[in-house]
């Protein structure tokens, strides 16, 4: 795969998961988080395992014998992330969401210190406050002293919680180096719809949705859960996670720009924290060679 090609890719798998997201806010409107988390993955499983068979032709009963760890995550990165990203955005702007979680790489590397070993750089350490600093401006909309007043919008708290589920969803998944990635998020995917399928019954789907939503909940289903997996791994098999890595910045520019062109305000103190996060990550990153999304 050519290196332009490469770059290609990851802006593709960013913009997608940017309109993650966007798109989300509307559907969030008309279905409930469970809702829109076994909806997306429906889509997504009739799709995954075709392209998992036809790109990486797994033996799937290798796949399956590691069921232990595709159910935690899927637990954790499948059905647990997007059901509080989804809450997230039903009390934050897809903004804001899309900011909280650019201090994910960084978060994975404070995590992966603890619990894999791995030492911190001082520009690591560095990126990881200057990052820390930005999503705090984020948080409080540019007023630090809130922060001692515990007056956050819940919506962003939820959003660090479905980024700590990430980052242990990412350390799990370093330790799953000899499954085929299509084929794994494809049985991880079949095994959170079995788990997720009760709440779903109970939840008293109403339909039909509207237009805007039915077509929200099929682009996510389509091109976050499916495209943007398949170039983001395809991406970092020819040039490594830790450059791949700084592209997940895209995801809040592309936000930045969907929310824009959507006719939604962004603040000053959302354009300061967003670039602090931006130049917190990038440091951290720029050496690392274990980040992984």
């Amino acid at each position: 795969m050519g290196k332009y090609r490469t770059y290609l890719f990851l802006i593709m798998a960013n913009l997608f998961w940017a309109g993650n997201y966007v798109f989300g806010k509307y559907v969030v409107a008309e279905m409930t988080p469970v809702q829109m988390t076994f909806s997306r993955w429906l889509i997504a499983v009739f799709l995954l395992f075709p392209i998992a068979q036809f790109v990486e032709r797994p033996n799937w009963k290798s796949v399956l014998k590691e069921w232990r760890i595709l159910v935690l995550m899927s637990i954790l990165g499948l059905v647990g992330y997007n059901f509080l990203l989804y809450e997230a955005l039903r009390f934050t702007t897809s903004m804001n969401a899309a900011l909280v979680n650019a201090m994910n790489p960084a978060l994975i590397v404070l995590f992966s210190s603890f619990f894999l070993r791995e030492k911190i750089s001082l520009a690591k350490g560095v990126g990881l406050l200057v990052s820390l600093l930005g999503v705090l401006l984020v948080l409080t909309n540019g007023q630090l002293q809130l922060i001692f007043q515990t007056e956050y919008n819940l919506g962003d708290l939820l959003m660090l919680a479905a980024i700590l589920v990430w980052t242990f969803y990412s350390i799990l998944g370093r330790k799953m180096k000899g499954l085929p990635p299509i084929s794994a998020t494809a049985v991880s995917a079949l095994m959170g719809l079995l788990l997720i399928l009760p709440f779903f019954l109970a939840s008293g789907i109403h339909l039909p949705l509207s237009p805007k939503a039915t077509m929200g909940i099929l682009y996510i289903g389509i091109f976050p859960s499916v495209g943007s997996f398949i170039f983001w791994n395809a991406s970092i098999r020819e040039i490594g996670a830790s450059r791949a890595g700084i592209y997940l910045n895209l995801i809040t520019v592309f936000t930045a720009i969907l929310s824009m062109l959507l006719g939604n305000p962004i603040t000053l103190a959302q354009v300061l924290g967003g670039l602090l996060v931006f130049a917190g990550v990038y440091i951290t990153g720029k050496k690392d060679k274990g980040i992984r999304s």
